[in-house]
């Protein structure tokens, strides 16, 4: 493979530099132990990723509230959980001290599973809802994030992803349906102080100028009045705000924008783009050209939806199959000016080695992702999250909760 390959090459993140252009997403597992720390099998999992030399790994979905989380075993990051993820860090960066290392901090608010944790919303969405949040709830969260910023510094970490996607708090707060009438809801003013403040906060209060800090951020979540819709009630795209966030965000000192779209306990695949019909990952493209056009040079926009294109075999039409590739669109689009990195996120599950497979001319090795979704039904079944194509202990606990359960009557996290 050719060293000059631009996939391959270097790229700065605030002071610190990535190896190469790919990013692992933040994928949640559900394999915490009871207060929410690192398992051996979230060592096993991270350890193979390091191994992978990829340019970026984002931790998963860490909470900031164990009071308020989606997942029964979901990694959290309190003072209690401090010593264990020093420790991880340190692991990690033992196998590959290269790969930059962040951690994806969240709330999940009204995503809140209510059988073990306390669902509270913004305002009641249809088919979620719970306990409204009060302005000194709101900053009591910020208060929680910030400190959990600071552990994950404190940890050894080289940054922060504050989650502002996919259906969590960040994005409730955010979207054109939080109409109402308070301090953090309404005006646009209002709706973004959420992200701003804590953004600037964690700026000052890490105070390390080598602190990597951004956002992954749903560019439009498709559902009326979602993010990056023109109105409370309408699902019409306009993405005017979701470019004020980020240029709000670059403002505050974020050094990355994580591009990303949908919500997946809505609009499923918006987020992960369906293998049937795949085409929603063009969106991705141009959501990534659009931050890049309105953001500096210097801030790097990481792309999502990047897995469904896998070798070539996939269902997008009209394409040749070696021009449909995730390396060929990756390449492609670095070279074209669209995004700066390209992430993978169900990739991750089937092939954690495919970023060193890729550099060292073994693409032919590479385990590509069938996108058959198993991996989310697992997690929305609140179980341990793997492939179930390629791992052999995950096929047999999806096989068995079906056998004892019955099939997934919807397919929403």
């Amino acid at each position: 493979m050719s060293e000059k390959e631009v996939l391959f090459t270097p790229i700065k993140i605030g002071n610190r530099v990535a190896p190469n252009r790919m990013a692992i997403n933040a994928m949640e597992c559900c394999d915490s132990d009871e207060e929410g720390n690192p398992t051996e099998k979230t060592y096993q999992r991270y350890r193979k990723l390091f191994e992978g030399k990829a340019g970026l790994v984002d931790l998963e979905a860490i909470t900031v509230s164990y009071e308020n989380r989606s997942r029964k075993t979901q990694l959290s990051i309190m003072p209690r959980n401090k010593e264990a993820l020093t420790k991880f860090v340190r692991e990690m960066k033992s196998v590959n001290k290269d790969t930059i290392f962040i951690f994806q901090l969240t709330h999940s608010g009204e995503l809140s599973h209510p059988d073990f944790s306390k669902r509270v919303c913004v305002k009641p969405l249809p088919g979620f809802g719970g306990e409204l949040l009060s302005e000194e709830d709101i900053e009591w969260i910020m208060d929680e994030f910030v400190l959990a910023a600071k552990i994950c510094h404190d940890a050894g970490a080289d940054g922060v992803d504050l989650k502002l996607s996919h259906g969590y708090l960040g994005s409730q707060l955010l979207r054109p349906y939080n109409d109402r009438k308070w301090k953090y809801g309404g005006s646009w003013e209002n709706r973004s102080r959420f992200a701003f403040e804590l953004t600037e906060r964690v700026v000052r209060e890490v105070n390390d100028p080598n602190f990597i800090i951004g956002s992954k951020v749903s560019v439009w979540e498709g559902f009326p009045g979602g993010c990056g819709s023109a109105g409370p009630d309408t699902a019409v795209m306009d993405l005017t705000e979701s470019i004020a966030l980020c240029k709000g965000l670059e403002e505050r000192g974020s050094h990355y924008i994580l591009q990303s779209a949908g919500s997946p306990s809505i609009t499923l695949a918006l987020s992960q783009p369906d293998r049937k019909i795949p085409d929603y990952a063009y969106l991705h493209h141009y959501f990534s050209k659009v931050l890049k056009e309105n953001l500096k040079p210097e801030t790097v926009v990481i792309g999502s939806a990047y897995s469904i294109f896998r070798d070539g075999k996939n269902a997008f039409q009209a394409v040749d199959r070696e021009k449909n590739t995730f390396r060929y669109w990756s390449n492609k689009n670095i070279t074209d000016g669209y995004v700066d990195m390209a992430a993978l996120g169900r990739q991750s599950f089937a092939d954690p080695y495919l970023p060193a497979k890729l550099m060292e001319g073994k693409e032919n090795e590479i385990k590509w992702c069938t996108a058959c979704d198993n991996c989310i039904e697992l997690l929305i079944r609140q179980m341990n999250v793997g492939c179930c194509v390629y791992n052999r202990p995950y096929t047999e606990a999806l096989q068995k909760v079906r056998k004892e359960e019955g099939l997934l009557r919807e397919k929403h996290t």
